[in-house]
């Protein structure tokens, strides 16, 4: 009896050892004719054992890159992609950089620096006083919901300062912040006369 553990190592176990074997044959073959014959009957039946990829861009050109692996790179065949070599395949991949976080004040979210930045590019007037407000809102809802607590509009007003470097600020009086639970009132009552003009 043989053992799987006995026998040559699959460098690719998905296609089973009788693929394998092909392959070795075909390595083998010393009539140049005849080698890319059998190359081209081993890339079909390799295709065939994954039918579900054959929507998958540059399908062929995997498969045909997959049996220069397999060979270990001794097969000699006229390929119509550009043959890979061992190096391109021991190289590592490039470091993925982290996005930096704020550190500070994370639960108002990533997107909340973006609409600082925005407001800051506007010119003075009633729009931007506007556009204040709404972020001012939507830090007061983001707190509300990871915090839970009861938050001063005061609060919120601080963390803006902080957060635009002192640039967003309303000048005169400040009106108050729409409250979480009025917030949704507002939203349901919406809901609930569209629902009934429908």
């Amino acid at each position: 009896m043989e053992y799987n553990v006995d026998r040559e190592r699959l460098i690719i176990p998905e296609y089973g050892r009788h693929v394998q074997k092909m392959i070795n044959h075909c390595i083998s073959i010393e009539d140049e004719e005849e080698r890319n014959k059998c190359a081209n009957a081993i890339i079909s039946v390799m295709g065939n054992l994954n039918p579900h990829l054959r929507d998958v861009p540059d399908f062929q050109h995997k498969l045909w890159d997959q049996l220069f692996i397999m060979s270990n790179f001794k097969l000699k065949v006229d390929s119509p992609y550009p043959v890979p070599t061992p190096e391109q395949f021991q190289e590592l991949p490039k470091k993925i950089e982290y996005p930096v976080v704020a550190k500070k004040y994370r639960y108002y979210g990533h997107n909340i620096k973006e609409m600082i930045a925005i407001a800051i590019s506007w010119e003075e007037g009633d729009k931007k006083e506007a556009l204040i407000y709404t972020i001012a809102n939507h830090m007061k809802k983001c707190f509300l919901k990871w915090n839970k607590d009861t938050v001063e509009d005061a609060t919120i007003w601080r963390h803006l300062d902080d957060l635009s470097d002192g640039q967003l600020m309303i000048k005169g009086e400040v009106d108050d912040l729409v409250d979480l639970d009025n917030q949704e009132k507002n939203y349901q009552r919406r809901n609930f006369k569209k629902r009934r003009k429908n």
